[in-house]
């Protein structure tokens, strides 16, 4: 997709955000997200039928079921698991490696924000509803100046400035996905 083609469908968007109408192509790409998406989120019985299930108590927390939930919630890594790491459960091991790795590289709260693909349309910052209750002329797209919001385009490119304030980051933890949902370019990735 050319930058020309990029911008018409941001200001396509755009127009069904500032008129609070549901976009078509959001509502397409929705399902095409989740499907994308399904290989990021973990599944914890995936996670526990990788691992050697001998509830030992060697790691913390005490039962492999339990270490599953935090493995897949990104609170502990594979390593943390004694028996996992002898001869016999390699590829296990790479298995669970494999399947937790996209966790290091994103944010607590999941969010990951790719700069290289932002064109800096300020979407995530317009819908964002944390930008809108402490801005308001955010949400009529005038641009985020407090500190207080999650999202501010800077240099012609949207920043993650206060991941606490997101409403996926505890005490909240909603799952709420408006900014993946309305970035034109997939420069947001929630997991």
């Amino acid at each position: 997709m050319n930058e020309t083609q990029n911008m018409v469908k941001c200001t396509h968007r755009m127009i069904h955000v500032l008129r609070k109408r549901p976009c078509p192509e959001d509502q397409r790409n929705t399902h095409r997200h989740a499907r994308e998406n399904r290989q990021v989120k973990l599944n914890p019985m995936e996670l526990y039928n990788l691992l050697p299930k001998t509830n030992c108590r060697l790691c913390e927390p005490k039962t492999c079921m339990a270490f599953a939930t935090k493995l897949a919630l990104g609170d502990v890594v594979a390593d943390d698991c004694p028996p996992l790491l002898e001869p016999g459960f390699e590829k296990n091991l790479e298995k669970i490696r494999e399947l937790v790795a996209p966790l290091q590289s994103t944010e607590t709260t999941g969010i990951k924000l790719d700069e290289d693909k932002c064109t800096g349309c300020g979407n995530c910052v317009v819908v964002c509803p944390v930008d809108v209750a402490a801005e308001p002329p955010t949400s009529e797209g005038k641009a985020a100046m407090s500190e207080a919001t999650v999202f501010r385009v800077e240099n012609g490119i949207s920043k993650i400035i206060n991941l606490e304030k997101c409403r996926r980051f505890p005490p909240d933890r909603l799952n709420c996905r408006v900014c993946e949902q309305y970035c034109c370019t997939d420069a947001i990735e929630i997991w």
